[in-house]
Order: C-alpha cells, then sequence, then structure tokens
C-alpha cells in the first residue's frame, strides 16, 4: 500500500502557491486555474511568458523573487516547482511543519500528496496516477481516457446535473428519485433523450417508474 489516498478538493476563495516560475510550474499552475482556484500566488526569481501573462491579466498574483519560509503563512495548498531539489525539500518540509499540504513536483515521497493526470469533460474530472512510480503510465492511461470521454460528454453532464436539480425539488420519495438518476445516466450514454426538454425528460423517466421499467 502506498499510503495515498483520492480526494477531489475545492480551491474556491483558498490561498494557493507555486513555488516555481519554469514549465514545471507553469503547468501546475495552469490545474489549479482550471479548477477555478481564485487566490492563487507565483513566487519565483523568473516566469514563463504564460506565467507572465496570466499575472498581467490578474489571474495570479506573482512574486519575481527568491522563495523566503514566510511564503507560506495563510497558503492552504502548495506546489514546490522550483529546479532546485533542495528548494523542493524545503518547502515540503515547511508545509509539514505549519500542517500544509505541499506537494513536490519533483519527488513525491517529500510532499504530502501527489497531482494526477486529469481529463475535465465539464462536471466530469477523470483522475490517474501510478502513484509516482511511472508518470509516463498515467499520460498514456489519461490519453485512451480523453479518446474515450471525449468533448461530448461535457453537455452529457451538464443535463445529468440539471436533470438531478430538477428531480431533487420534484420527487420526494428518495427511492423513485435515484432510479430515475439511474434511468436518465442510462438513457445518457446510450445517445438518448439528449435532446429532449428537461422537464419533458423528467415526465418520461417518472412514468417508466411507474410502469416498473428500473
Amino acid at each position: 500500500m502506498n499510503g495515498f489516498y483520492p480526494v477531489v478538493l475545492q480551491l474556491k476563495g483558498k490561498r494557493c502557491v507555486v513555488i516555481g516560475g519554469g514549465g514545471i510550474a507553469q503547468r501546475k499552475l495552469m490545474g489549479l486555474l482550471e479548477a477555478g482556484a481564485d487566490d492563487v500566488w507565483v513566487i519565483s526569481p523568473s516566469f514563463t511568458m504564460a506565467i507572465e501573462n496570466f499575472a498581467s491579466e490578474g489571474k495570479i498574483r506573482s512574486l519575481q523573487r527568491e522563495y523566503r519560509e514566510a511564503d507560506l503563512l495563510g497558503a492552504w495548498l502548495v506546489f514546490a516547482a522550483t529546479n532546485d531539489n533542495r528548494v523542493n525539500a524545503a518547502i515540503a518540509a515547511e508545509g509539514e511543519r505549519l500542517g500544509i499540504l505541499v506537494n513536490a513536483a519533483d519527488e513525491s515521497s517529500s510532499g504530502s500528496f501527489i497531482s494526477p493526470s486529469i481529463v475535465r469533460r465539464g462536471d466530469l474530472l477523470l483522475a490517474v496516477t501510478a502513484s509516482g512510480a511511472s508518470p509516463a503510465l498515467s499520460k498514456r492511461v489519461k490519453q485512451e481516457l480523453a479518446e474515450q470521454y471525449g468533448p461530448e460528454y461535457e453537455e452529457i453532464t451538464a443535463r445529468l446535473r440539471r436533470l438531478r436539480e430538477r428531480a431533487r425539488s420534484r420527487i420526494l420519495d428518495e427511492q423513485d428519485r435515484q432510479n430515475v438518476l439511474k434511468l436518465a445516466a442510462e438513457e445518457v450514454l446510450q445517445q438518448k433523450r439528449n435532446n429532449i426538454d428537461i422537464d419533458e425528460w423528467l415526465q418520461s423517466l417518472l412514468h417508466r417508474i411507474d410502469r416498473g421499467l428500473t
């Protein structure tokens, strides 16, 4: 057992700090922004052009200087992504002391978490990791998932979310509601009812349940 426990974190309103300004830091930063992080600091003596652009657009706060221990104060999530293994290890150790989640980009065992390879399709989030054993394997599986779950899944999950919201407000019986949502997932994956009005779809599903077609 590798000791890792998978979770999905809500980053809105949480300070996320990226130490480093190169390609790895840029990838970590882009992952944070895609996840909706809205309080992101990046600290490094130099930055890639993309990071500079994010800063000029006001999407992040950038500090162009060397890392200091005080940079972790107030942070909720930290990425140690410098090109110096000793600095990354020091950041991980300081994060451990302060009780902050830290990802050390160059050595998974020195941080408190590892970041998986991710495929995003709207609300559908697919994450895969080999727990640091083989990033190449994680990348390969990610590519396979991206091919299997194409861009159409963004609309699929959006429709299922809208239906779930309707069902929660209109179906009081818990078992009926679960049956409706189960049928909805089956139908939408079979390319059925993908264009029907949500309310009409809900009525159709309820009718199937009344007829015992679960």
